[in-house]
């Protein structure tokens, strides 16, 4: 019995399944980067946490998470060319943004809340996976 012939795929499907197979890539880069920034962040905490505040500690982490992000995304996702700097500025405006956001919701967790710093700052990463994703493909490595 032979196999119905397969059809081409429409643009509109095609640019579904690009944007898929993109959003899984994301996901398995951004998992990699929650793993990697949080394990930073919790090492910096345990190691320095009772002389240099969470604050700090979480400003250390994420300068190094970012670069490990911007890379990951660049070669992994959206698999962009040239315009190094100019992508690394436009990805860093966006995790400046998260970084500002993380910075004012973490103290509410630990200090009004009363969660435990690791704790907050697991439920602070999770909240922004998905904005960041859209910030990255429409601002990040958007390409004309």
């Amino acid at each position: 019995m032979s196999e119905a012939p397969t059809e081409p795929l429409e643009p509109r499907d095609d640019r579904l399944l690009k944007t898929r197979e993109q959003g899984i890539r994301y996901l398995l880069v951004g998992a990699w980067n929650t793993v990697f920034g949080f394990a930073l962040f919790a090492a910096l905490q345990l190691l320095f946490g009772d002389h240099v505040h969470y604050l700090i500690l979480l400003c250390i982490a994420m300068v190094f998470a970012i670069l490990n992000a911007y890379i990951g995304y660049r070669l992994f996702v959206f698999k962009v060319q040239g315009r190094w700097l100019r992508d690394l500025g436009r990805f860093s405006i966006v995790y400046i943004g998260s970084l500002a956001a993380n910075i004012a919701i973490l103290p509410l967790l630990v200090e009004v809340v009363g969660l435990p710093v690791l704790l907050a700052q697991a439920a602070v990463v999770g909240g922004s996976v998905v904005l960041s994703f859209f910030a990255h493909r429409s601002f990040s490595f958007r390409r004309t």
